[in-house]
Protein backbone atom coordinates (compact mmCIF):
# COMPACT_ATOMS: atom_id res chain seq x y z
CA UNK A 1 0.00 0.00 0.00
CA UNK A 2 1.65 3.24 -0.92
CA UNK A 3 0.41 6.31 0.39
CA UNK A 4 1.97 9.43 -0.16
CA UNK A 5 -0.42 12.06 1.79
CA UNK A 6 -1.99 10.73 5.44
CA UNK A 7 -5.36 11.99 5.56
CA UNK A 8 -7.50 12.43 8.67
CA UNK A 9 -9.20 9.74 8.61
CA UNK A 10 -5.91 7.68 8.73
CA UNK A 11 -4.91 8.52 11.42
CA UNK A 12 -8.18 8.71 13.55
CA UNK A 13 -7.99 4.85 12.89
CA UNK A 14 -4.13 5.00 13.81
CA UNK A 15 -4.27 6.48 16.76
CA UNK A 16 -7.43 4.01 18.04
CA UNK A 17 -5.05 0.85 16.71
CA UNK A 18 -2.59 2.46 18.33
CA UNK A 19 -4.37 2.80 22.07
CA UNK A 20 -5.27 -1.09 21.52
CA UNK A 21 -2.34 -2.12 20.69
CA UNK A 22 -1.07 -0.91 24.21
CA UNK A 23 -3.98 -1.74 26.23
CA UNK A 24 -3.55 -5.06 25.34
CA UNK A 25 0.51 -4.96 26.46
CA UNK A 26 -0.38 -2.68 29.41
CA UNK A 27 0.70 -5.19 31.99
CA UNK A 28 3.81 -6.70 30.08
CA UNK A 29 4.62 -2.98 29.99
CA UNK A 30 3.75 -2.72 33.83
CA UNK A 31 6.06 -5.90 34.25
CA UNK A 32 9.01 -4.51 33.20
CA UNK A 33 9.43 -2.28 36.00
CA UNK A 34 12.97 -1.76 37.33
CA UNK A 35 11.75 -2.36 40.70
CA UNK A 36 10.09 -5.62 41.91
CA UNK A 37 7.64 -3.67 43.88
CA UNK A 38 4.05 -3.93 43.52
CA UNK A 39 3.75 -0.46 42.03
CA UNK A 40 4.70 -0.74 38.16
CA UNK A 41 2.51 1.49 36.21
CA UNK A 42 4.27 2.68 33.22
CA UNK A 43 1.71 0.47 31.24
CA UNK A 44 -1.08 1.58 33.09
CA UNK A 45 0.05 5.38 32.81
CA UNK A 46 0.35 5.30 29.45
CA UNK A 47 -2.61 3.16 28.58
CA UNK A 48 -5.09 5.62 30.45
CA UNK A 49 -3.43 9.05 29.19
CA UNK A 50 -3.67 8.11 25.48
CA UNK A 51 -7.47 6.69 26.08
CA UNK A 52 -7.89 10.05 27.05
CA UNK A 53 -6.19 11.19 23.70
CA UNK A 54 -8.46 8.75 21.94
CA UNK A 55 -11.70 10.13 23.56
CA UNK A 56 -10.91 13.80 22.19
CA UNK A 57 -10.01 12.37 18.66
CA UNK A 58 -13.67 10.46 18.96
CA UNK A 59 -15.48 13.67 19.62
CA UNK A 60 -13.90 16.06 17.29
CA UNK A 61 -16.13 16.16 14.00
CA UNK A 62 -13.46 17.01 11.98
CA UNK A 63 -11.00 14.83 9.78
CA UNK A 64 -8.64 17.27 8.83
CA UNK A 65 -5.57 16.52 10.53
CA UNK A 66 -4.31 19.50 12.39
CA UNK A 67 -7.72 19.53 14.24
CA UNK A 68 -7.20 15.83 14.79
CA UNK A 69 -4.19 16.24 16.10
CA UNK A 70 -4.97 19.18 17.99
CA UNK A 71 -7.98 17.64 19.92
CA UNK A 72 -5.38 14.04 20.35
CA UNK A 73 -2.64 16.58 22.08
CA UNK A 74 -4.95 18.35 24.41
CA UNK A 75 -6.89 14.93 25.36
CA UNK A 76 -3.40 14.09 26.48
CA UNK A 77 -2.45 16.90 28.06
CA UNK A 78 -5.47 16.60 30.26
CA UNK A 79 -5.24 13.13 30.81
CA UNK A 80 -1.42 12.75 31.30
CA UNK A 81 -1.12 10.44 34.21
CA UNK A 82 2.45 9.72 35.24
CA UNK A 83 5.98 10.91 33.95
CA UNK A 84 5.40 8.04 31.44
CA UNK A 85 2.29 9.51 30.45
CA UNK A 86 3.06 13.47 30.20
CA UNK A 87 5.97 12.80 27.67
CA UNK A 88 3.78 10.84 25.47
CA UNK A 89 1.53 13.78 25.64
CA UNK A 90 4.44 16.31 24.72
CA UNK A 91 5.44 13.68 21.54
CA UNK A 92 2.09 14.25 20.61
CA UNK A 93 1.88 18.13 21.23
CA UNK A 94 4.94 18.70 18.83
CA UNK A 95 3.74 16.33 16.74
CA UNK A 96 0.55 18.48 16.78
CA UNK A 97 2.40 22.30 16.43
CA UNK A 98 4.27 20.52 13.28
CA UNK A 99 1.34 20.02 11.27
CA UNK A 100 -1.08 23.22 12.19
CA UNK A 101 -2.98 24.19 9.17
CA UNK A 102 -2.51 21.35 6.99
CA UNK A 103 -5.34 19.25 6.03
CA UNK A 104 -3.32 16.06 5.23
CA UNK A 105 0.14 15.41 5.38
CA UNK A 106 2.67 14.27 3.19
CA UNK A 107 5.85 11.85 3.83
CA UNK A 108 8.56 14.56 4.43
CA UNK A 109 6.32 16.52 7.13
CA UNK A 110 4.94 13.48 8.94
CA UNK A 111 8.72 12.45 9.96
CA UNK A 112 9.33 15.73 10.56
CA UNK A 113 6.38 15.53 12.61
CA UNK A 114 8.20 12.94 14.81
CA UNK A 115 10.72 14.81 15.14
CA UNK A 116 9.40 18.00 16.44
CA UNK A 117 7.50 16.09 19.22
CA UNK A 118 10.94 15.01 19.93
CA UNK A 119 11.55 18.03 20.79
CA UNK A 120 9.14 19.37 22.40
CA UNK A 121 9.21 16.30 24.98
CA UNK A 122 13.14 16.64 25.60
CA UNK A 123 12.32 20.24 26.39
CA UNK A 124 9.93 19.42 28.74
CA UNK A 125 12.29 17.37 30.97
CA UNK A 126 14.67 19.18 33.32
CA UNK A 127 17.11 16.36 33.08
CA UNK A 128 16.36 13.73 30.18
CA UNK A 129 17.43 10.62 31.13
CA UNK A 130 19.14 8.17 27.80
CA UNK A 131 18.35 4.55 27.65
CA UNK A 132 14.37 6.03 28.36
CA UNK A 133 11.20 6.69 26.17
CA UNK A 134 12.74 9.64 25.08
CA UNK A 135 15.79 7.79 23.20
CA UNK A 136 13.35 5.42 21.81
CA UNK A 137 11.57 8.39 20.47
CA UNK A 138 14.37 10.00 19.31
CA UNK A 139 15.92 7.59 17.87
CA UNK A 140 13.35 6.63 15.88
CA UNK A 141 12.48 9.73 14.75
CA UNK A 142 15.38 10.67 13.21
CA UNK A 143 14.87 6.77 10.93
CA UNK A 144 12.19 8.27 9.61
CA UNK A 145 13.71 11.56 8.80
CA UNK A 146 16.49 9.92 7.17
CA UNK A 147 14.07 7.48 5.22
CA UNK A 148 11.84 10.36 4.40
CA UNK A 149 15.06 12.19 2.09
CA UNK A 150 14.27 8.86 -0.26
CA UNK A 151 10.55 8.10 -0.15
CA UNK A 152 7.39 9.95 -0.39
CA UNK A 153 5.90 6.74 0.86
CA UNK A 154 3.92 7.55 4.52
CA UNK A 155 4.23 3.82 4.97
CA UNK A 156 7.53 3.68 4.68
CA UNK A 157 8.68 6.40 6.76
CA UNK A 158 6.32 4.68 9.43
CA UNK A 159 8.41 1.15 9.15
CA UNK A 160 11.91 2.98 9.60
CA UNK A 161 10.35 4.44 12.85
CA UNK A 162 8.81 0.88 13.91
CA UNK A 163 12.15 -0.92 12.47
CA UNK A 164 14.62 1.48 14.46
CA UNK A 165 12.16 1.60 18.14
CA UNK A 166 12.49 -1.83 18.25
CA UNK A 167 16.16 -1.31 17.64
CA UNK A 168 16.34 1.40 20.23
CA UNK A 169 14.73 -0.39 22.63
CA UNK A 170 16.64 -3.38 22.35
CA UNK A 171 19.90 -0.38 23.40
CA UNK A 172 18.51 0.80 26.24
CA UNK A 173 19.66 -1.65 28.76
CA UNK A 174 22.94 -0.51 27.63
CA UNK A 175 22.55 3.00 28.03
CA UNK A 176 21.07 2.83 31.30
CA UNK A 177 22.93 0.69 33.69
CA UNK A 178 19.74 -0.64 36.33
CA UNK A 179 17.93 -1.88 33.11
CA UNK A 180 20.99 -4.43 32.15
CA UNK A 181 20.88 -5.33 36.13
CA UNK A 182 17.61 -6.14 36.54
CA UNK A 183 17.55 -7.89 32.87
CA UNK A 184 14.41 -5.74 31.31
CA UNK A 185 14.38 -3.32 28.32
CA UNK A 186 12.89 0.28 29.11
CA UNK A 187 9.30 0.34 30.05
CA UNK A 188 8.21 3.44 28.76
CA UNK A 189 10.09 2.56 25.64
CA UNK A 190 8.04 -0.58 24.97
CA UNK A 191 4.74 1.31 25.66
CA UNK A 192 5.59 3.62 22.80
CA UNK A 193 6.85 1.00 20.44
CA UNK A 194 3.96 -0.72 21.00
CA UNK A 195 1.94 2.55 19.86
CA UNK A 196 3.73 2.71 16.73
CA UNK A 197 3.22 -0.85 15.59
CA UNK A 198 -0.64 -0.13 16.01
CA UNK A 199 0.02 3.01 13.58
CA UNK A 200 2.31 0.61 11.30
CA UNK A 201 -1.02 -1.81 11.10
CA UNK A 202 -3.63 0.48 9.85
CA UNK A 203 -0.90 2.41 7.40
CA UNK A 204 -0.04 -1.02 5.93
CA UNK A 205 -3.49 -2.39 5.28
CA UNK A 206 -3.30 -5.29 8.16
CA UNK A 207 -6.26 -4.26 10.13
CA UNK A 208 -9.44 -3.06 9.27
CA UNK A 209 -9.46 0.92 9.07
CA UNK A 210 -13.40 0.96 10.07
CA UNK A 211 -12.61 -0.50 13.10
CA UNK A 212 -14.21 1.12 16.57
CA UNK A 213 -12.05 1.15 19.53
CA UNK A 214 -13.21 0.21 22.78
CA UNK A 215 -11.77 0.74 25.79
CA UNK A 216 -10.32 -2.36 27.92
CA UNK A 217 -12.18 -3.69 30.99
CA UNK A 218 -9.35 -2.19 33.15
CA UNK A 219 -10.05 1.25 31.38
CA UNK A 220 -13.92 0.71 31.19
CA UNK A 221 -12.99 -0.09 34.93
CA UNK A 222 -11.56 2.78 35.86
CA UNK A 223 -13.85 5.22 33.81
CA UNK A 224 -17.16 3.61 35.64
CA UNK A 225 -15.66 4.42 39.28
CA UNK A 226 -14.78 8.03 37.89
CA UNK A 227 -18.45 8.44 36.09
CA UNK A 228 -19.94 6.45 38.86
CA UNK A 229 -18.47 8.42 42.08
CA UNK A 230 -18.66 11.47 40.37
CA UNK A 231 -22.36 11.15 39.67
CA UNK A 232 -22.69 10.20 43.13
CA UNK A 233 -21.29 12.96 44.66
CA UNK A 234 -23.41 15.13 42.74
CA UNK A 235 -26.56 14.03 43.04
CA UNK A 236 -27.03 11.17 45.94
CA UNK A 237 -26.30 11.08 50.08
CA UNK A 238 -23.90 8.46 51.21
CA UNK A 239 -26.74 6.45 52.81
CA UNK A 240 -28.81 6.28 49.45
CA UNK A 241 -25.29 4.59 48.09
CA UNK A 242 -27.41 1.07 46.82
CA UNK A 243 -24.49 -1.39 46.26
CA UNK A 244 -21.63 0.04 48.57
CA UNK A 245 -18.79 -1.88 47.53
CA UNK A 246 -16.99 -1.73 44.10
CA UNK A 247 -15.35 -5.57 43.79
CA UNK A 248 -12.93 -6.61 41.35
CA UNK A 249 -12.11 -10.46 40.85
CA UNK A 250 -10.10 -12.35 38.61
CA UNK A 251 -10.54 -15.97 38.13
CA UNK A 252 -8.41 -18.56 36.78
CA UNK A 253 -11.10 -20.71 34.79
CA UNK A 254 -10.86 -24.49 36.12
CA UNK A 255 -8.13 -24.17 38.57
CA UNK A 256 -9.02 -25.31 42.07
CA UNK A 257 -10.28 -27.39 44.85
CA UNK A 258 -13.40 -25.11 44.60
CA UNK A 259 -14.76 -25.35 41.41
CA UNK A 260 -18.52 -26.60 40.86
CA UNK A 261 -19.40 -25.87 37.81
CA UNK A 262 -18.09 -25.39 33.89
CA UNK A 263 -17.86 -21.93 33.05
CA UNK A 264 -20.60 -20.43 30.82
CA UNK A 265 -20.21 -16.36 30.09
CA UNK A 266 -24.24 -15.94 29.79
CA UNK A 267 -24.97 -17.43 32.73
CA UNK A 268 -22.36 -15.98 34.94
CA UNK A 269 -22.88 -12.54 34.05
CA UNK A 270 -26.45 -12.64 34.17
CA UNK A 271 -26.03 -13.96 38.16
CA UNK A 272 -23.91 -11.52 38.78
CA UNK A 273 -26.02 -9.18 36.97
CA UNK A 274 -28.71 -9.85 40.02
CA UNK A 275 -26.43 -8.78 43.19
CA UNK A 276 -25.07 -5.21 41.45
CA UNK A 277 -24.78 -3.07 38.49
CA UNK A 278 -22.01 -1.33 36.79
CA UNK A 279 -20.87 -4.93 36.02
CA UNK A 280 -18.54 -5.64 33.41
CA UNK A 281 -17.03 -9.35 32.89
CA UNK A 282 -14.24 -9.90 30.30
CA UNK A 283 -13.10 -13.67 29.73
CA UNK A 284 -10.56 -15.77 27.44
CA UNK A 285 -10.35 -19.85 28.01
CA UNK A 286 -8.49 -19.07 31.08
CA UNK A 287 -9.06 -15.99 32.81
CA UNK A 288 -12.60 -14.29 33.56
CA UNK A 289 -12.58 -10.29 35.12
CA UNK A 290 -15.26 -8.86 36.96
CA UNK A 291 -15.99 -5.08 38.23
CA UNK A 292 -19.47 -5.12 39.78
CA UNK A 293 -20.57 -2.55 41.92
CA UNK A 294 -22.50 -4.81 45.47
CA UNK A 295 -24.02 -4.96 48.47
CA UNK A 296 -22.19 -8.25 48.97
CA UNK A 297 -18.35 -8.46 47.95
CA UNK A 298 -17.95 -11.98 49.50
CA UNK A 299 -20.54 -13.49 47.62
CA UNK A 300 -18.99 -12.56 44.61
CA UNK A 301 -15.94 -13.92 45.49
CA UNK A 302 -17.74 -17.07 46.32
CA UNK A 303 -19.69 -16.88 42.95
CA UNK A 304 -16.01 -16.99 41.22
CA UNK A 305 -14.72 -19.85 43.39
CA UNK A 306 -17.27 -22.04 41.97
CA UNK A 307 -15.94 -21.74 38.44
CA UNK A 308 -12.18 -21.62 39.53
CA UNK A 309 -9.17 -20.04 41.48
CA UNK A 310 -9.56 -16.25 42.07
CA UNK A 311 -5.96 -14.89 41.20
CA UNK A 312 -6.92 -11.16 41.94
CA UNK A 313 -9.24 -9.24 44.66
CA UNK A 314 -9.84 -5.19 45.00
CA UNK A 315 -13.20 -4.29 47.29
CA UNK A 316 -12.99 -0.14 48.02
CA UNK A 317 -15.67 0.49 50.36
CA UNK A 318 -17.67 3.70 48.14
CA UNK A 319 -19.44 4.93 50.79
CA UNK A 320 -16.48 6.10 52.38
CA UNK A 321 -14.70 7.03 49.18
CA UNK A 322 -17.97 9.42 48.93
CA UNK A 323 -17.20 10.71 52.17
CA UNK A 324 -13.94 11.70 51.34
CA UNK A 325 -15.19 12.76 47.70
CA UNK A 326 -17.59 15.18 49.55
CA UNK A 327 -15.20 16.44 51.80
CA UNK A 328 -12.60 17.37 49.27
CA UNK A 329 -15.59 19.02 47.02
CA UNK A 330 -16.41 21.06 49.71
CA UNK A 331 -14.48 23.82 48.53
CA UNK A 332 -15.58 24.14 45.06
CA UNK A 333 -19.02 25.31 43.22
CA UNK A 334 -21.81 26.98 46.15
CA UNK A 335 -19.76 25.85 48.93
CA UNK A 336 -16.88 27.88 47.77
CA UNK A 337 -16.17 31.34 49.32
CA UNK A 338 -16.85 34.21 47.40
CA UNK A 339 -13.51 35.40 48.41
CA UNK A 340 -10.50 33.57 47.57
CA UNK A 341 -7.79 32.54 50.42
CA UNK A 342 -4.12 33.86 49.74
CA UNK A 343 -2.59 30.36 49.73
CA UNK A 344 -4.18 27.06 48.85
CA UNK A 345 -2.27 23.69 48.96
CA UNK A 346 -2.95 20.84 47.44
CA UNK A 347 -1.05 17.29 48.15
CA UNK A 348 -1.15 14.35 46.71
CA UNK A 349 -1.35 11.43 48.77
CA UNK A 350 -3.40 7.61 49.26
CA UNK A 351 -4.73 6.39 52.56
CA UNK A 352 -7.70 8.24 54.72
CA UNK A 353 -5.20 8.34 57.69
CA UNK A 354 -2.30 9.89 55.34
CA UNK A 355 -5.11 12.69 54.20
CA UNK A 356 -6.39 13.27 57.52
CA UNK A 357 -2.35 13.98 58.19
CA UNK A 358 -1.60 16.79 55.73
CA UNK A 359 -5.07 18.29 56.40
CA UNK A 360 -4.41 18.48 60.24
CA UNK A 361 -0.96 20.30 58.78
CA UNK A 362 -2.75 22.82 57.18
CA UNK A 363 -3.08 21.38 53.46
CA UNK A 364 -6.66 22.78 51.71
CA UNK A 365 -7.26 19.75 49.27
CA UNK A 366 -5.73 16.23 49.32
CA UNK A 367 -6.29 14.32 45.57
CA UNK A 368 -6.77 10.74 46.61
CA UNK A 369 -3.25 9.06 44.35
CA UNK A 370 0.06 8.42 45.05
CA UNK A 371 1.77 4.52 43.35
CA UNK A 372 -0.57 2.98 41.53
CA UNK A 373 -2.68 5.70 41.23
CA UNK A 374 -0.83 8.75 39.94
CA UNK A 375 -3.66 11.80 39.19
CA UNK A 376 -3.88 12.98 35.76
CA UNK A 377 -2.91 16.94 34.83
CA UNK A 378 -6.72 17.64 34.44
CA UNK A 379 -7.32 15.80 38.03
CA UNK A 380 -4.93 18.52 39.35
CA UNK A 381 -6.14 21.57 37.46
CA UNK A 382 -9.87 20.58 39.10
CA UNK A 383 -7.78 20.50 42.07
CA UNK A 384 -6.35 23.77 42.02
CA UNK A 385 -10.17 25.44 40.50
CA UNK A 386 -11.48 23.68 43.64
CA UNK A 387 -9.27 25.13 46.43
CA UNK A 388 -10.41 28.91 44.85
CA UNK A 389 -6.82 30.58 46.10
CA UNK A 390 -5.01 33.34 44.67
CA UNK A 391 -2.01 31.48 45.02
CA UNK A 392 -1.53 27.76 44.94
CA UNK A 393 1.39 25.27 46.34
CA UNK A 394 1.38 21.62 44.82
CA UNK A 395 3.13 18.66 47.11
CA UNK A 396 2.94 15.56 44.53
CA UNK A 397 4.71 13.95 46.92
CA UNK A 398 6.10 11.17 44.34
CA UNK A 399 8.53 11.57 41.88
CA UNK A 400 6.51 10.17 39.17
CA UNK A 401 3.53 13.10 39.44
CA UNK A 402 5.90 16.02 39.24
CA UNK A 403 5.22 16.35 35.17
CA UNK A 404 1.65 16.10 35.64
CA UNK A 405 1.74 18.67 38.33
CA UNK A 406 4.19 20.56 36.58
CA UNK A 407 2.17 20.79 33.37
CA UNK A 408 -0.91 21.48 35.84
CA UNK A 409 1.07 24.66 37.11
CA UNK A 410 2.00 25.70 33.12
CA UNK A 411 -1.66 25.73 32.21
CA UNK A 412 -3.20 27.25 34.91
CA UNK A 413 -3.93 31.24 35.06
CA UNK A 414 -3.00 31.40 38.58
CA UNK A 415 0.04 31.58 40.79
CA UNK A 416 0.71 27.93 41.33
CA UNK A 417 4.26 26.25 42.13
CA UNK A 418 5.41 23.06 42.60
CA UNK A 419 7.47 21.60 45.63
CA UNK A 420 9.58 18.47 44.33
CA UNK A 421 8.38 16.50 47.20
CA UNK A 422 9.21 12.45 46.38
CA UNK A 423 7.48 10.69 49.24
CA UNK A 424 4.64 11.27 51.76
CA UNK A 425 7.27 12.47 54.32
CA UNK A 426 8.98 14.96 52.64
CA UNK A 427 5.55 16.47 51.94
CA UNK A 428 4.58 16.25 55.67
CA UNK A 429 8.07 17.96 56.50
CA UNK A 430 8.03 20.77 53.61
CA UNK A 431 4.38 21.65 55.29
CA UNK A 432 5.85 22.97 58.54
CA UNK A 433 8.20 25.00 56.71
CA UNK A 434 5.06 26.94 55.26
CA UNK A 435 4.12 30.96 56.78
CA UNK A 436 1.15 32.07 55.16
CA UNK A 437 2.97 35.38 55.89
CA UNK A 438 5.73 34.92 53.50
CA UNK A 439 5.69 35.35 49.27
CA UNK A 440 5.46 32.72 47.14
CA UNK A 441 9.46 32.76 46.25
CA UNK A 442 9.93 32.42 50.39
CA UNK A 443 7.70 29.79 50.69
CA UNK A 444 8.71 27.45 48.03
CA UNK A 445 12.68 28.04 48.80
CA UNK A 446 11.69 27.16 52.50
CA UNK A 447 9.70 24.43 51.86
CA UNK A 448 11.82 22.99 49.38
CA UNK A 449 15.21 23.57 51.58
CA UNK A 450 13.02 21.12 54.05
CA UNK A 451 13.21 18.56 52.26
CA UNK A 452 16.75 17.47 52.93
CA UNK A 453 15.76 17.44 56.41
CA UNK A 454 14.04 13.76 55.80
CA UNK A 455 14.88 10.09 55.35
CA UNK A 456 12.03 8.56 54.05
CA UNK A 457 11.66 4.68 53.95
CA UNK A 458 9.25 2.42 52.71
CA UNK A 459 8.53 -1.12 53.57
CA UNK A 460 6.47 -3.20 50.67
CA UNK A 461 7.09 -6.93 49.23
CA UNK A 462 8.95 -8.21 46.19
CA UNK A 463 6.42 -9.34 42.93
CA UNK A 464 9.18 -11.50 41.73
CA UNK A 465 13.30 -12.70 42.09
CA UNK A 466 15.74 -10.39 40.87
CA UNK A 467 19.69 -8.62 42.19
CA UNK A 468 19.39 -4.64 41.94
CA UNK A 469 21.90 -2.81 43.27
CA UNK A 470 24.30 -5.68 45.02
CA UNK A 471 21.00 -7.49 46.86
CA UNK A 472 19.70 -10.66 45.91
CA UNK A 473 15.73 -10.43 46.14
CA UNK A 474 13.42 -13.52 46.44
CA UNK A 475 9.56 -13.04 45.39
CA UNK A 476 7.21 -12.09 48.48
CA UNK A 477 10.53 -10.97 50.14
CA UNK A 478 9.92 -7.41 52.36
CA UNK A 479 12.29 -4.81 51.02
CA UNK A 480 13.25 -1.87 53.08
CA UNK A 481 13.59 1.04 50.44
CA UNK A 482 15.61 4.07 51.45
CA UNK A 483 15.09 7.76 49.52
CA UNK A 484 14.27 5.54 46.62
CA UNK A 485 16.98 2.88 46.71
CA UNK A 486 16.41 -0.80 48.15
CA UNK A 487 18.67 -1.42 50.97
CA UNK A 488 16.97 -4.67 52.73
CA UNK A 489 15.60 -7.58 51.52
CA UNK A 490 14.58 -9.85 54.59
CA UNK A 491 11.46 -13.05 55.05
CA UNK A 492 10.00 -11.34 57.88
CA UNK A 493 8.31 -7.95 57.99
CA UNK A 494 9.04 -6.86 61.37
CA UNK A 495 12.74 -7.54 60.72
CA UNK A 496 12.94 -5.80 57.49
CA UNK A 497 11.53 -2.80 58.73
CA UNK A 498 13.77 -2.53 62.13
CA UNK A 499 16.84 -2.60 59.87
CA UNK A 500 15.75 -0.44 57.46
CA UNK A 501 15.15 1.87 60.03
CA UNK A 502 18.43 0.98 62.00
CA UNK A 503 19.88 2.24 58.38
CA UNK A 504 17.99 5.73 58.32
CA UNK A 505 18.80 6.63 61.77
CA UNK A 506 21.87 9.08 62.53
CA UNK A 507 23.58 10.53 65.22
CA UNK A 508 21.49 13.79 64.25
CA UNK A 509 18.01 11.86 64.17
CA UNK A 510 15.44 13.26 66.30
CA UNK A 511 12.28 11.74 65.21
CA UNK A 512 10.76 8.38 63.82
CA UNK A 513 7.34 8.34 62.40
CA UNK A 514 5.61 4.93 60.97
CA UNK A 515 3.16 5.31 59.01
CA UNK A 516 0.71 1.94 59.34
CA UNK A 517 -0.97 0.38 55.82
CA UNK A 518 -3.71 -1.33 55.09
CA UNK A 519 -1.72 -4.86 54.78
CA UNK A 520 0.31 -3.72 58.08
CA UNK A 521 -0.42 -4.73 61.71
CA UNK A 522 -0.21 -2.17 64.89
CA UNK A 523 0.76 -4.94 67.43
CA UNK A 524 3.11 -5.23 65.32
CA UNK A 525 4.25 -1.65 63.82
CA UNK A 526 3.79 -1.03 68.44
CA UNK A 527 6.75 -3.41 68.94
CA UNK A 528 9.03 -1.96 66.06
CA UNK A 529 8.80 1.02 67.82
CA UNK A 530 9.44 0.14 70.87
CA UNK A 531 12.64 -1.99 69.72
CA UNK A 532 13.80 1.01 68.29
CA UNK A 533 13.30 3.60 71.43
CA UNK A 534 15.09 1.14 73.55
CA UNK A 535 18.04 0.93 70.85
CA UNK A 536 18.08 4.71 70.22
CA UNK A 537 16.61 6.46 73.13
CA UNK A 538 17.25 9.76 71.35
CA UNK A 539 15.03 9.45 69.09
CA UNK A 540 11.03 9.81 69.57
CA UNK A 541 9.25 7.21 67.97
CA UNK A 542 5.33 7.98 66.88
CA UNK A 543 2.91 5.53 65.50
CA UNK A 544 0.27 6.84 62.96
CA UNK A 545 -2.79 5.18 61.22
CA UNK A 546 -1.85 5.72 57.71
CA UNK A 547 -4.05 3.12 55.36
CA UNK A 548 -1.93 4.14 52.47
CA UNK A 549 -1.96 0.68 50.22
CA UNK A 550 1.23 -0.71 48.69
CA UNK A 551 3.31 -0.39 51.62
CA UNK A 552 2.47 -1.64 55.09
CA UNK A 553 4.68 0.80 56.90
CA UNK A 554 5.82 4.23 55.23
CA UNK A 555 8.81 5.20 57.26
CA UNK A 556 10.83 9.16 58.29
CA UNK A 557 13.38 9.52 60.34
CA UNK A 558 14.20 13.87 61.03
Amino acid sequence: MNVTKLEGKQFRNMVAVGAKRLDKNAEYVNSLNVFPVPDGDTGTNMNLSLASGVKAIENCESNNMNELAAALSKGLLMGARGNSGVILSQLFRGFGKAIENKETVTAKEFAGAFMNGVQTAYNAVMKPVEGTILTVARESAKAGELQAKSTDDVVVIMEAVVREAKKSLARTPDLLPVLKEVGVVDSGGQGLLFIYEGFLEVLSGKVNEDEEYQPSPEQMSDMVNAEHHRSVSNHIATEDIKFGYCTEIMVKIGDGETVKQDFDYDTFRNHLNEIGDSLLVVSDDEIVKVHVHTEYPGEVMNYGQEFGSLVKIKVDNMREQHETILDNEKPTASKAPSKKTPYGIIAVAAGEGVQNLFKSLGVGYVISGGQTMNPSTEDILKAIDAINAEKVIILPNNKNIFMAADQAAEVSELEVVVIPSKTVSQGMTAMLAFNELNDMETNKKEMSMELENVISGQITNAVRDTEIEGISIKKDDFMGIIDGEIKVSKLNRKEAALETLKMMITDESEIVTILLGEDGNMDEANEIAGEISQEFQEVEVEVHEGQQPVYPYLLSVE
